[in-house]
């Protein structure tokens, strides 16, 4: 079941729209269609987060994510977060109070999505990878586990960038919150720091921001990661077999 959710965020002061997929009985008769619906009360849900030249639209257009997910029986959430890199913006909006807090209580309220940490997960590419590592390791009281594939990771080297200045100002100042490297460290002893898959294209122009974040999980202990590379660089052909890699290690 395929829903365009409009409404009003608090957090954005503002009218926004998301996609969501949600697991349907009743499909028995439909040609191709072998999907799971789980016997319980509430859906397992992931948050699935795009890139920095996207929007919510994307995985639906570029991706067969609605098929995937059916095969779990899992709903998925795709907000938009324009050019946010999923950060309460110095000169902009708070997408991420919206992205983390404010969106998964309204999905909540909306639909029959679980609450419990076990049953959410979050994951994106590029910015949306970004984002998705930052959510899973700051929110991890509510976020199982979280995917990164083709990860921006180093933000600090990032932050002089153009199109960060509305992030974090003309200064470029990374707040700790929104560091991963210091996340990581943060969140390493934390019994609850959520299991993280990080993939990335070895011909990936930022290849080596994921091979550094790899040897951070490593040289900081944190145990509960899994990485993966294989041929492919920037591009749809890589992250769609990915992000199916990504669904296994989260609900297998």
């Amino acid at each position: 079941m395929f829903c365009s959710l409009k409404f009003f965020s608090e957090s954005l002061g503002m009218q926004t729209e998301v996609y969501v997929l949600l697991p349907q009985r009743g499909t028995e008769g439909q040609i191709g269609v072998n999907g799971t619906v789980p016997d319980t009360e509430k859906f397992r849900c992931l948050y699935l987060l795009h890139g920095l030249s996207d929007d919510h639209t994307i995985w639906m257009r570029r991706t067969s994510i609605e098929r995937y997910a059916d095969a779990y029986g899992i709903a998925v959430v795709m907000p938009c977060a324009a050019k946010s890199f999923y950060t309460d913006m110095k000169n902009g909006d708070a997408y991420y109070t919206f992205v983390a807090k404010e969106l998964p209580a309204r999905i909540r309220s909306t639909f029959n999505i679980s609450g419990k940490r076990e049953d959410n997960f979050v994951a994106g590419l590029s910015m949306g990878g970004y984002g998705a590592l930052k959510i899973g390791l700051r929110e991890c009281e509510s976020f199982e586990a979280c995917a990164a594939l083709s990860p921006v990771t180093d933000i600090v080297l990032w932050s002089a960038s153009d199109v960060m200045r509305p992030v974090f100002g003309e200064k470029g100042n990374v707040p700790d919150d929104d560091d991963i490297y210091k996340l990581v460290e943060k969140r390493k002893d934390d019994p609850h720091r959520p299991r993280i898959f990080l993939a990335c294209g070895k011909e990936d122009p930022i290849y080596r921001e994921s091979l550094k974040m790899k040897e951070r999980l490593e040289e900081s202990g944190y145990g509960r990661y899994v990485y993966r590379e294989g041929r492919g660089t920037h591009e749809w052909a890589f992250w769609d077999v990915y992000i199916q890699h990504a669904l296994e290690f989260f609900f297998k």
